[in-house]
């Protein structure tokens, strides 16, 4: 036989067993409500008059109320109300008890809402700039209840990470492959180079995809983000001599330190403009398609998971990340 012992939630199992025959059940909380009104007031016509019911319907309510407890509460006659002692210990118990149920309600509204829960963000290395930092910071200033925690992660691990549930959403550059996801268009981006600021090229406004490519040009290991790694080498497809592209050992390098011969350039997206390290600037490419920025959601998603998609699709709007 099951003991009584108190569940998860502190609840002890028998209170919360209806009796049949003659066990009490909690009043309606509108009842209640209306019932402090008159406590406060003591009188019928100006309580129902702040309630906004007529006073038959408040008096209606009160005897309900009070049959539902099994005792008077009030006393009443042609002049006055008075509270009966139990009327008093009511009038006083009340109030909290009311309001731990406002916030119960609040809390579970807030739930419904995505706005309350423990978010887990993935991003690839490149979108950690700018990118995700902003979305994160967004999504904590509005949500107070909200907690959020954003991990880098290799690329190609983001999709299926979202897809199984190991992160809640994911950024990534690039429209990455996986099943059992959604993506978002989160960002269009400039592609252009980082280079040394003493570089020939450096004095151009705009630089043309042919001239960049008599320069070695460094581009990121295919395995950390295929699609991005085939769309940046596309664009010097067709420039003749063919480039020297080379990828470096550290696969993301802070430093940037092997732009700084003046002679090797890296594609990059217009981001890596905010964050340069010092000696080191950024040129778009002329002519060159824009690089993408994704926000990753699984297929079935929960109230949470709408949330990071209405603040998303408003950052994007309020940054112009997606121009028009």
């Amino acid at each position: 036989m099951r003991g009584r012992g108190k569940d998860r939630y502190g609840i002890g199992s028998e209170r919360i067993v209806i009796n049949r025959q003659g066990g009490h059940v909690a009043p309606d909380t509108v009842s209640l409500r209306y019932f402090l009104v008159l406590a406060q007031e003591l009188n019928f016509t100006r309580a129902a008059a702040r309630i906004g019911i007529a006073q038959p319907a408040l008096s209606a309510r009160m005897r309900r109320l009070e049959a539902e407890l099994g005792t008077a509460l009030l006393v009443r006659n042609t002049r006055s109300v008075v509270l009966t002692t139990a009327g008093a210990a009511l009038a006083e118990s009340a109030p909290p008890a009311l309001a731990a149920l406002d916030r119960a309600w609040d809390t579970a509204r807030s739930a419904a809402a995505g706005e309350l829960g423990t978010l887990r963000i993935g991003y690839s290395l490149s979108a950690g700039a700018e990118t995700a930092p902003a979305l994160v910071d967004r999504l904590i200033r509005g949500n107070s209840g909200l907690e959020v925690g954003a991990v880098p992660m290799a690329t190609p691990e983001i999709s299926p990470a979202v897809a199984d549930g190991r992160i809640d959403a994911g950024i990534t550059r690039g429209e990455q492959p996986g099943r059992g996801v959604r993506r978002f268009l989160l960002r269009r981006a400039r592609i252009g180079v980082q280079l040394a600021q003493h570089h020939p090229l450096a004095e151009h406004p705009e630089i043309e995809i042919a001239d960049a490519a008599a320069y070695p040009l460094r581009l990121p290991d295919r395995a950390a983000n295929p699609v991005i790694h085939d769309q940046l080498s596309a664009l010097f497809r067709d420039a003749r001599p063919h480039p020297r592209f080379h990828t470096p050992a550290v696969s993301f390098d802070m430093s940037q330190r092997d732009l700084r011969d003046g002679v090797t350039l890296a594609p990059a997206g217009e981001a890596a403009a905010t964050a340069q390290p010092a000696g080191l600037t950024w040129r778009p490419l002329r002519g060159a398609p824009s690089l993408t920025i994704h926000l990753v959601l699984p297929r079935e998603q929960s109230p949470l998971h709408r949330r990071i998609r209405a603040v998303a699709k408003n950052l994007a709007h309020e940054l112009h990340w997606l121009p028009d």
